[in-house]
């Protein structure tokens, strides 16, 4: 495993109470909501508020941003009482550092967009302004919930040096294999839980956070 008894998941692009209770009842550390308004999974900051204000100790509150104005983005995070925001554009390290200055309770992850292009110089600019990671498939047309996976073999070459959340096209079927080659620090699941975009299959998120924490345990059992 990746030297952590306990694998973080993450489920993104809540909408609706229901979904996010059962993301809870089914064990997840943290809830995705998306202000990106381009996306289909977009929710408006007073009703994620209102679901947010729902959730129980010890569920992480997690912001998604696209090139979003400064100012905007650190009044969601306040108004919705946000534990952590995700910068999914083009947000420099500069942006971060700043985000983190006028909001130090606020951690940020940096998501990086991986394909045949990506080097360690994407990552870089970002070690010492961000808490960590998140690992998505480059997609031209498509910013996030691309509900496809990239080649795994090209994480090494990021050299990352943070704690990373594998993303991009996870769900029951290949969410093994991914543990299995890449052991991240976490992973976050979005498209490919829905019955439709914005609203999850609610046995899906059961079974996926049900073949994570087996994971766990037969790896602890032979570790």
């Amino acid at each position: 495993m990746n030297g952590l008894s306990r694998i973080r998941i993450k489920i993104c692009g809540i909408t609706c109470l229901e979904d996010a209770l059962c993301a809870v009842e089914a064990g997840v550390d943290a809830l995705g909501f998306i202000f990106y308004e381009k996306s289909p999974r977009v929710i408006a900051p007073e009703v994620a508020g209102r679901i947010i204000a729902r959730l129980p100790p010890f569920v992480d509150a997690v912001g998604v941003f696209v090139d979003s104005d400064l100012a905007r983005t650190t009044a969601i995070i306040q108004d919705c009482r946000l534990g952590y925001a995700q910068l999914h554009g083009k947000e420099s390290a500069g942006y971060c550092r700043d985000l983190v200055t006028q909001l130090p309770s606020c951690r940020v992850l940096k998501a990086l967009r991986v394909g045949p292009h990506s080097t360690a110089a994407d990552a870089a600019p970002y070690r010492d302004s961000v808490q960590g990671f998140l690992l998505d498939t480059f997609d031209k047309q498509v910013v996030g919930g691309t509900g496809a996976t990239f080649d795994w073999t090209m994480i090494a070459r990021l050299r990352l040096d943070k704690p990373f959340l594998l993303a991009g096209g996870l769900d029951v079927a290949n969410i093994g294999a991914a543990l299995n080659q890449v052991q991240p620090y976490g992973v976050d699941a979005n498209s490919g839980l829905e019955s439709a975009p914005g609203r999850k299959d609610h046995d899906l998120i059961r079974r996926f956070v049900g073949l994570v924490r087996r994971y766990e345990a037969e790896a602890s059992s032979t570790g």
